[in-house]
């Protein structure tokens, strides 16, 4: 008998990938579509079908597709639908997991990108045999998705979790979802460069990075510096890592992981990130939840990672 086969797909604002996928993580096959490039959704999924569906035709000899899921910005899992995403082509809200099933004749589930991410860390990666755990996913911005006894925790709407807007300062930076003063605009990759740029601004300290134009000052230049010994640049990384690490202290104390999971872009500072994170959590930790929670990174291959995800919500779908 075939084995069972699940296709991931990620949609983000630029390009679109996917793949086929065993129940063990391994990627069978992949590619990747434009999404900048389809004004409309219709010839989106049509272009997705032209792309995806030679390679579902041809494992059909090393197993059968159950469905297919998707992760996307703004993913609602109730509706299956993506709403008002504001950094994909299309405006408004589309019904994509009903548009890709009608195309491809497949069950498709559909939920945000943060949320595909912990179900894939659930299903291949660092928290497997979990129960309670919460993945944040450290990028251009600070996506979350929350684990508690087993299930994925969407909230009656679909859209619990949104860790990364939690206002940390009520009078603080402007965030892309227009207030002002949420986590992910200190705590990202985006947020980490800010924060390095102001610390030029307001102090004398020399450094490596002074003098550049603002936008080579980036989170990977950052990190270059700090790794070099450059004090402004170890600061940034401890201001951030104080943000993260006391409001890891709060989301601890609402839900009580057995670990916290981080994934993405700024976790290749390792320690730069994680020592200041862990400590400052711990600092700011109830002592009912001291020395209980682990910090721990993705286990999850970066370049696979979404297609993983993805398609790890197919085999949560029910039978």
């Amino acid at each position: 008998m075939n084995q069972q086969l699940a296709v991931g797909i990620d949609i983000g604002g630029t390009n679109t990938v996917f793949g086929i996928v065993d129940r063990r993580g391994n990627l069978l096959s992949e590619g990747s579509i434009s999404t900048r490039a389809h004004a409309e959704v219709p010839l989106f999924v049509e272009d997705l079908y032209n792309a995806l569906s030679p390679l579902i035709e041809k494992m059909a000899d090393t197993g059968e597709v159950k469905g297919i899921g998707i992760g996307a910005p703004n993913g609602n899992y109730f509706k299956g639908a993506i709403e008002f995403a504001p950094n994909l082509p299309w405006k408004g809200v589309i019904p994509l997991a009903n548009l890709v099933k009608d195309a491809f004749g497949l069950p498709v589930v559909l939920t945000n990108d943060a949320n595909a991410a912990a179900i894939g860390e659930m299903t291949y990666g660092a928290a497997r045999g979990m129960k309670d755990f919460i993945m944040i996913t450290l990028g251009t911005g600070l996506g979350s998705g929350i684990v508690a006894n087993g299930e994925l925790v969407y909230g009656h709407d679909g859209f619990a979790g949104e860790l990364g807007h939690v206002i940390v300062n009520t009078e603080g930076r402007l965030c892309g979802c227009g207030r002002y003063g949420c986590l992910e605009t200190y705590v990202s990759a985006t947020g980490l460069a800010r924060t390095m740029r102001e610390l030029l601004d307001t102090h004398q300290t020399d450094s490596r990075l002074r003098g550049l134009p603002p936008e080579e000052i980036t989170s990977k230049s950052t990190r270059d510096a700090a790794l070099h010994g450059d004090k402004l640049a170890l600061d940034a990384f401890e201001y951030t890592g104080r943000m993260l690490g006391q409001q890891l202290a709060n989301f601890i104390a609402f839900s009580s992981p057995e670990a916290i999971i981080l994934f993405g872009g700024l976790t290749k500072a390792g320690d730069l990130i994680l020592k200041p994170t862990v400590r400052h959590m711990e600092e700011s930790l109830l002592e009912i939840y001291k020395d209980k929670v682990k910090v721990l990174l993705s286990e999850l291959k970066e370049s696979d990672a979404a297609i993983l995800g993805a398609s790890a919500l197919v085999w949560e779908m029910k039978d």
